[in-house]
């Protein structure tokens, strides 16, 4: 009788890791499920659960300093908010008007800074800002004009002069002076609010403006126009 042998398939390398990857997942799955079935079957204790807030409360009340009074921190975090929306949109307006124009932020949510060559709002010898520069008038006039409770939006425009002989601005009637007026005459037939624009003169590069915008609480306004700060002197 001839002996037959039986022989029978061995395992591959692919197939042993096949099976691996189906006996992680099976556990993982596993495990998955006993958790989902401990959230299902847990039940909130409130009363134990107020007594522990109300031990934390108590103990941690003389701790904690007076600014980190909720209601006070949420009332900051608007203006702050607010304050960087402001912004923004002032980025906005002229980066799709004006792209030769620098903006700076000093103060985030506080104050920004906008450099603008004079050439590029003024024709040479004219008083009158340019016709393309009127939308972006007006637009600033709708962003001053759309300031929150509690805040205050301030535009500042500072043109550069020469000074004269005897080291002074001039005080005669200039080129530079006839523009800011005009600027500011054109800002109030738009409706700005009279207390949202100061305009002014220093003495710097007759070449560029300088348009600063300001977001200050309503609580704290004291309007200093054109009072130099020695700390941003170096940003104009």
């Amino acid at each position: 009788m001839d002996e037959s042998t039986l022989t029978f398939p061995t395992a591959t390398e692919e197939d042993r890791r096949s099976s691996n990857v189906a006996m992680f997942l099976s556990l993982f799955l596993l495990i998955l499920a006993f958790f989902i079935l401990l959230v299902a079957i847990s039940t909130v204790e409130d009363v134990k659960s107020n007594a522990v807030m109300d031990s934390l409360s108590s103990t941690f009340t003389k701790v904690l300093p007076t600014l980190s009074d909720p209601t006070d921190r949420s009332a900051n975090d608007g203006s702050i908010l607010a304050g960087h929306q402001f912004q923004d949109q002032v980025t906005d307006l002229f980066a799709t008007t004006l792209q030769v124009a620098k903006v700076t932020v000093v103060q985030p949510g506080r104050l920004m800074r906008v450099t603008v060559p004079t050439a590029s709002m003024f024709a040479p010898g004219d008083e009158n800002v340019r016709s393309g520069i009127i939308p972006l008038l007006d637009r600033i006039v709708a962003s001053l004009s759309g300031r929150p409770p509690g805040l205050h939006f301030e535009m500042q425009f500072v043109m550069g002069v020469d000074l004269t002989e005897s080291g002074a601005l001039p005080i005669k009637k200039t080129l530079g002076l006839s523009r800011i007026s005009g600027v500011a005459q054109a800002m109030a037939e738009r409706g700005v609010p009279p207390d949202a624009i100061s305009i002014g003169l220093q003495a710097r590069d007759p070449g560029t403006v300088v348009i600063s915008f300001y977001v200050r609480d309503e609580d704290e306004l004291n309007f200093k126009y054109l009072v130099p700060n020695p700390e941003l002197e170096d940003d104009l």
